[in-house]
């Protein structure tokens, strides 16, 4: 048993991704299935696990302290209640129609959440493994801008409200081809290349391609960006969705990834992006986007009752999908703890990915998709982890699949990344690069 539990760690420090035998539990780590996409940079830990990565308690005395705080749900007189207890007064609430229906759909699979986080917990080996996640490859440091010798500070912009000025038909970004990339090597990494292949292209409302089998260095704004190797953006609102339907279904996608911005309060007051409402989404021309021999369908949703009625009831319907199972995104602390307790009502520590089909042969994969639950440091606010991989074996059609991300905030290899803020966490200060080199600007 030792050698077998020897031999799948080995195998997740590889891919980044830890099976727990006889189950349809996975742990993955982000930053390792990241870094498939790039050669000459990599992912910064670093930055990625910057929230959770909190050794202050163990997992007992995090339980404990979790119990106490927020919203829980409770029986009082067979009814149910939500409490949020303070320090001196405790305050109940009777559950309204949609709130006892997702409490009733939370206690559905609080087992099978139970159960896979249990199934971390007893794994001493991996967790120590999650606690040394945080730390630097070895050879490996994070990228800093310098001028004049001293370190620069990053320039926030938004390229959501650069996207919706008049001039934004007219706005370029750089992209340097590598033309050899032992000239990268010979310089330690460094992004100060002097002899690159130099072209630009308009950044909105263009496909922009980087085909080569190198990441690619791009600036805009006077901001650095790594693009991965064989991947391409296109940067629009969502009026403009249509523009990236291919001509052909033969060349459509069998893999549609969604992260909408749903509607939700917190995202509005953390100002962190722009929400839609949701009748703007029943326009998405996903059976266009599909291929003709179907497509596997992953979308996001928050755990609101009202968001999954109208997934289920509207949505689906009118994108002609066929849902056929959830899978579960458990959040954990580098400690194995969750980050917050599994009961807390208004703020549960899981969100969910919703799958379907769309076109062709529905595929039956209800079985093999079930009870599915993935766990993970969460990287920052509203970053998904990158779950291609997991479910690449679900796609149907040609291979190498053709996949692509709506609304998406990151880029991927292989992938075609579609929204109004696509190069969001492609900014280079998110990466870290070989020690023997130096960034600079």
């Amino acid at each position: 048993m030792a050698g077998n539990e020897n031999k799948l760690l080995l195998q997740f420090l590889e891919s980044g991704i830890y099976k727990f035998p006889a189950s349809n539990t996975f742990f993955i780590d982000p930053v390792r299935l990241l870094n498939r996409n790039y050669t000459n940079f990599r992912v910064s830990p670093c930055s990625y696990y910057s929230r959770f990565f909190n050794f202050s308690s163990s997992i007992e005395e995090q339980n404990l302290k979790e119990k106490d705080d927020g919203y829980l749900v409770t029986t009082n007189c067979g009814k149910r209640k939500r409490y949020r207890k303070n320090k001196n007064k405790q305050k109940c609430y009777s559950l309204n129609e949609k709130e006892l229906l997702a409490d009733n759909r939370h206690q559905e699979i609080t087992g099978l959440l139970v159960n896979a986080h249990e199934e971390l917990v007893r794994d001493k080996e991996l967790l120590d493994v999650i606690c040394e996640l945080k730390n630097e490859n070895e050879g490996w440091e994070r990228c800093v801008e310098y001028n004049c010798g001293e370190v620069k500070e990053w320039e926030e912009f938004s390229l959501i409200e650069l996207g919706k000025v008049w001039q934004a038909p007219f706005y370029e970004i750089t992209l340097h081809f590598t033309k050899d990339n032992e000239e990268v090597r010979a310089n330690g990494g460094s992004l100060d290349i002097k002899h690159d292949d130099i072209r630009l292209f308009p950044i909105f409302n263009t496909l922009v391609s980087n085909e080569t089998d190198n990441n690619m260095m791009a600036e805009f704004q006077t901001t650095q960006y790594i693009l991965p190797k064989k991947s391409c953006f296109f940067m629009s609102e969502l009026e403009q969705i249509h523009t990236i339907v291919p001509a052909d279904s033969e060349c459509g996608f069998n893999f549609i990834m969604i992260d909408p911005p749903w509607e939700n309060r917190s995202a509005y007051q953390k100002s962190k992006y722009p929400t839609l409402p949701n009748r703007h989404f029943l326009s998405i021309p996903i059976k266009k986007l599909a291929h003709t021999s179907g497509a596997l369908v992953a979308l996001w949703v928050t755990n609101r009752e009202k968001l999954r009625n109208f997934v289920e009831n509207e949505l689906f319907p009118a994108w002609g999908v066929k849902f056929v199972a959830t899978l579960y995104w458990l959040k954990v602390k580098a400690n194995g703890s969750l980050i917050c307790n599994l009961n807390l009502f208004h703020h549960r520590p899981y969100e969910c990915l919703l799958l379907g089909y769309t076109g062709g042969e529905v595929m039956t994969m209800e079985k093999a998709l079930k009870d599915q639950v993935v766990m993970s440091i969460p990287g920052d606010y509203s970053r998904k982890p990158p779950l291609g991989d997991l479910l690449m074996q679900y796609v149907p059609g040609p291979r190498p699949a053709h996949c692509i991300e709506l609304f998406a905030r990151e880029m991927l290899s292989g992938w075609t990344s579609w929204g109004n803020e696509p190069l969001h966490f492609q900014e280079m200060r998110y990466f870290s690069r070989k020690i023997t080199g130096q960034c600079t600007n």
